[in-house]
């Protein structure tokens, strides 16, 4: 059965109510920001990944929430860069881990996601305080954290008041003891990342263990996974009432039902089957088609 439809403003607190409703409509995520062009908002071009401009065209594309991945500097501050070199996004070299903010701060971001031919920016490198701020009471943020920072990532969430506003994951197996309650977890919006390592995992089992704690999560996190795993961990979900997360970039993360590219020819037969299935909230590297396909639904469903 589908989960039904429902007016979706896109404020942040709009957005914060909704993630606590597994009925409460689509989620639309935008992976490492909203990087892609957006050319219904004016946005002809691409932004850098993970950069206040990327941030800045979620918020105005009217995006629920942005994800962006937090690593750790040589002098320990927490900063935003998926790889665990600069090399790719930016005109550095070297490791994150072996350089500090001073040194990275002062590096050029390279545009959309980077690679050598894509031309350098006037953008630098963002800390985890400068997002925070740029973020805060403007656009939820989904927290991948790429290295074993976690609580000092947590503590810096919590400085800023923004508890609520964030989303922060971790891994979790079979043998995994729920762990939205565990510290320091249970300080913020905790979503599960359901291992899937040989493609054969009880996902249901798994998240049926993770919502027995006294903490239940936002969200389960979906990993790479064969169609035939989808529905009893959709079960699963429905029996905790918490909501589903996949990603739909490249080819997609449940096999055979296609990714951005296939969504974008017909965004109902991806998105659309994957939020009639009962996956809600889909993080994306093409937020505006998503939200561009959710606003039809919702106009057809109120119309009729």
């Amino acid at each position: 059965m589908a989960l039904p439809l429902q007016a979706t403003p896109t404020s942040m607190q709009a957005t914060q109510a909704r993630l606590a409703r597994p009925d409460g409509g689509l989620i639309v995520v935008a992976h490492r920001g909203c990087h892609n062009p957006a050319p219904g908002h004016g946005f002809a071009g691409h932004a850098p990944e993970n950069s206040l401009a990327g941030l800045q065209r979620c918020i105005a594309i009217g995006a629920d929430m942005m994800e962006t991945d937090v690593r750790k500097a040589a002098d320990g501050t927490l900063l935003m860069f998926h790889d665990d070199t600069v090399d790719r996004t930016t005109d550095g070299h070297g490791k994150v881990a072996d350089l500090t903010w001073a040194d990275l701060s002062k590096l050029r971001l390279k545009d959309d996601e980077g690679q050598p031919d894509m031309a350098l920016t006037d953008l630098h490198p963002l800390s985890l305080a400068q997002i925070l701020a740029a973020a805060k009471g403007r656009i939820m943020l989904n927290l991948d954290v790429k290295a074993a920072v976690y609580v000092e990532t947590v503590d810096a969430v919590r400085r800023a008041g923004m508890e609520r506003q964030v989303v922060v994951k971790t891994e979790v197996g079979v043998d995994s003891s729920p762990v939205a309650a565990m510290s320091p977890f249970d300080h913020v919006n905790f979503m599960p990342i359901l291992m899937n390592a040989h493609g054969d995992a009880d996902l249901a089992a798994i998240a049926t263990k993770q919502g027995e704690g006294g903490a239940r999560p936002v969200a389960f996190e979906l990993p790479r996974m064969q169609a035939a795993q989808l529905a009893p961990v959709v079960a699963a979900a429905r029996r905790l009432h918490v909501r589903l997360f996949v990603n739909t970039l490249w080819q997609g993360f449940v096999a055979g039902y296609g990714g951005d590219a296939d969504a974008l020819a017909n965004p109902d037969a991806v998105w659309g089957r994957l939020f009639r299935e009962g996956v809600s909230i889909i993080q994306t590297d093409e937020p505006e088609a998503v939200l561009r396909y959710r606003d039809g639904l919702e106009g057809a469903a109120h119309a009729g």
